[in-house]
């Protein structure tokens, strides 16, 4: 009888208290339904297939396209590029996470040690909560050594030392993850392959952790790239206000490479999801960089074999007015309407409503650039990345840019046109905007 009541009460628990009580498959009860709202700045492009590559011929024979029939599933993508103001906010963030930090070294109210339950918290996460007072003498006097020291001030002001803005970020590998031979061996209980790390070095994988990889970089904009990039041209007013000054805050953020416009995708995800679990709410898919793929596929705006963004054969429209900003006529920078960069969705929006996908800055995606791509990328959301190692040759750390820029001719603003800069680089005419999956398919 004794062991009828025990097997009665498992019974119980495994079935009674799940509410299966129809004896039919159900599912899963009490799952909540989910709707995923538009996120804030970002429009929907369905999924769709069409034919990605050249729409004219190859005048400046790069032979590195050809035309290929692809499908893409739906994403989210921001409408605009990443302004000097939103790229600000990481910035912030990572001011004030260090600042927190070295104050919590030695004013424990700044660092969160326990949970609510009185369990120690390894490491400690910063409590936010806490303002931080300028006007007290010891909080200061720890904070100073993150300033320039008073010799390497150019204008005699207390600024922060934005060599000391390092981001500490972790991501997971997916690809080595993936691999047959880093699988998890169910006979033997463990991990047999290996992987490289970010520092270029091969491990064994001993656990899942194996494909969780660190990277640490300094996230401030290259300011100084508005000298570096032209010879014999005055642009120093751009460097001391480009990026600080309030009349450029809705301008795109440019002297950022592909590392950093990595690392703001991975703080953009963090910094949402962590809102998400707050209020109790599911996460949501990563922001990431855009495949090339779908950096053309959004650019199209469902506008098939098209030369442009706007759908038209011609830079103009038919009043005469330029519809991007670029390098028209011969050099006539102003004719567009801006010298350098013009403040985000100056220009009228493509079919999906994305603004500026021709023209204003390039943008960065999230693939490697090779000539041949196109040949062996599957024909399903094509993707080819490298994960460049410390010590590969220059060409290994080309990424693809996509949308021409401000100083570029009309060939780089096609829809179709790919080119590349190295993932090392910061430039005065390379932005970015982030892309998030669609949770779905409808």
């Amino acid at each position: 009888m004794k062991k009828l009541l025990v097997v009665s009460l498992l019974l119980a628990l495994s079935f009674g208290c799940s509410n299966y009580n129809s004896g039919e498959l159900t599912g899963v009860p009490d799952r909540k339904g989910w709707f995923e709202s538009q996120p804030y700045g970002m429009v929907i492009v369905p999924m769709g297939s069409f034919n990605m590559g050249p729409s004219d011929q190859d005048v400046a024979w790069a032979m590195n396209s050809f035309s290929k029939t692809v499908s893409v599933d739906a994403f989210w993508m921001d409408a605009t590029e990443i302004t000097n103001n939103e790229y600000r906010q990481f910035v912030f963030y990572v001011r004030d996470s260090i600042m927190r930090r070295k104050l919590g070294e030695q004013i424990e109210d700044f660092l969160i040690s326990e949970d609510d339950f009185g369990n120690p918290i390894e490491p400690p996460i910063i409590n936010w909560d806490v303002e931080i007072d300028m006007y007290d003498e010891e909080q200061v006097e720890i904070l100073n050594e993150m300033y320039l020291a008073e010799h390497e001030r150019f204008y005699r002001r207390k600024e922060i030392d934005t060599r000391k803005l390092m981001f500490e970020y972790y991501r997971v590998d997916m690809q080595q993850a993936a691999k047959k031979s880093n699988r998890y061996n169910f006979d033997t209980k463990e991990y047999n392959g290996s992987f490289v790390n970010a520092q270029g070095e091969t491990m064994d994988v001993e656990d899942r952790s194996a494909f969780v990889l660190r990277d640490v970089i300094n996230v401030y904009p290259d300011t100084l790239c508005w000298i570096s990039d032209f010879t014999y041209s005055y642009n120093e007013p751009y460097t001391n206000m480009y990026f600080w000054h309030p009349s450029y805050d809705n301008y795109p953020v440019v002297g950022v490479n592909w590392k950093q416009a990595r690392a703001f995708s991975i703080y953009r995800t963090q910094y949402q999801n962590d809102f998400l679990l707050s209020q109790g709410e599911g996460f949501v898919q990563d922001f990431r960089l855009p495949s090339e793929t779908e950096w053309e596929y959004a650019a199209r705006g469902d506008l098939d074999l098209s030369m442009y963004p706007w759908g038209g054969m011609y830079t103009r429209n038919k009043s005469g007015c330029f519809l991007a900003n670029f390098k028209p006529l011969r050099g006539n920078y102003i004719d567009d309407g801006g010298l350098i960069p013009v403040t985000v969705g100056s220009y009228a929006p493509n079919e999906y409503g994305l603004f500026d996908m021709a023209g204003n800055v390039s943008e960065w995606t999230a693939n490697a650039f090779d000539e041949s791509a196109y040949s062996f990328m599957h024909d399903m959301n094509p993707d080819y990345k490298y994960e460049a190692l410390p010590d590969d040759p220059a060409s290994m750390k080309r990424k693809v840019i996509r949308g021409g820029s401000w100083k570029d001719i009309g060939y780089f603003l096609q829809n179709g046109t790919r080119t590349y800069e190295f993932q090392d680089s910061s430039k005065s005419y390379i932005g970015f905007r982030c892309v998030r999956s669609y949770l779905g398919s409808n």
